[in-house]
């Protein structure tokens, strides 16, 4: 995946995730894109996932996940903020 100096994806990746970047209460901005690479005829798709640079200046990361990945890391963070109930009084300010 191409990325740009920001560690935000590249702009040629197509996105279905909304309408812009998750921002985390540190600072983090979370974003996604479907990425179909490979031949026309065959593309293989992935959900990339970019993790931009905290408050601090510590790095980013970023992940392509194929669908099934990326349907098993949703199913695992809807259980794990299932399991924490709704004590987080900041999951209202998250910024898309």
């Amino acid at each position: 995946m191409a990325t740009v100096e920001d560690g935000s994806l590249h702009e040629g990746a197509q996105s279905r995730a909304g309408d812009g970047p998750l921002v985390t209460g540190c600072g983090r901005r979370i974003e996604l894109r479907h990425l179909r690479i490979g031949r026309p005829d065959r593309p293989a798709h992935r959900i990339a996932l970019a993790v931009g640079e905290a408050r601090g200046g510590v790095p980013g990361a970023w992940a392509a996940l194929s669908l099934d990945e990326a349907r098993a890391l949703g199913r695992l963070l809807l259980q794990e903020a299932g399991a924490e109930g709704s004590s987080d009084s900041r999951a209202g300010d998250l910024t898309r």
